[in-house]
């Protein structure tokens, strides 16, 4: 968290090498250590994580909701089983409403080119698969796809679905480290119960 004290000197911390070059050395130095900053701010501001609570819908009275997002689909009827004993469905008549949100991921290229329909039909692949294996476990559940970012995804997903719980499907570190790194900032973010499912 930036301190307010602290601004200045990050602000002193940036002009100053750039003025100094300019100064003692030419506009060429000066202009390549002031690119040279630019970088390095674009480094840290990316690379920068929210350490805040997201924020979650508030819920009535009603059915238990239960958020589930995907880093990889669920097509093995051990995965479902297990996502089903997480939610706690059983023949028991709980009415629990679900909702599965997949991630539109898109390559930085895909991106900036503004064409993320590949990402959108990926991901909408993914739900289906996953909605239809959810199905044969009598789990009914409706589909979501959002953000590229796993967290990005499911914090917009939570300001208007109020869900009691989150539970975050991913590969193992080797094949999802994406999936990984995602459920350790939801752990420590989310302000209800969250679970991991390994697939």
């Amino acid at each position: 968290m930036l301190k307010s004290w602290m601004l200045p000197l990050i602000v002193l911390a940036i002009a100053v090498p750039i003025v100094f070059a300019f100064v003692v050395v030419g506009p060429a130095l000066g202009a390549a250590v002031g690119a040279l900053a630019a970088v390095a701010i674009a480094v840290v501001a990316i690379r920068a994580r929210p350490e805040e609570p997201i924020e979650v819908a508030r819920g009535g009275d009603g059915p238990r909701r239960v958020l589930v997002v995907l880093s990889v689909p669920v097509d093995e009827p051990a995965a479902v089983e297990e996502i089903a004993r997480e939610m706690d469905i059983d023949d028991s008549g709980t009415d629990t409403e679900v909702v599965v949100l997949a991630p539109a991921r898109s390559s930085f290229l895909d991106r900036w080119a503004s064409d993320v329909r590949k990402s959108r039909e990926q991901a909408q692949r993914d739900l289906v698969i996953t909605i239809a294996s959810l199905a044969k476990a009598d789990v009914d559940a409706e589909a979501s796809v959002g953000d590229g970012d796993l967290v990005q995804a499911t914090e917009d997903r939570l300001r208007d679905f109020a869900a009691d719980e989150v539970i975050l499907t991913t590969g193992t570190l080797e094949r999802d480290p994406d999936g990984v790194a995602a459920a350790e900032q939801l752990r420590e973010r989310l302000p209800i119960p969250f679970r991991r499912v390994v697939i």
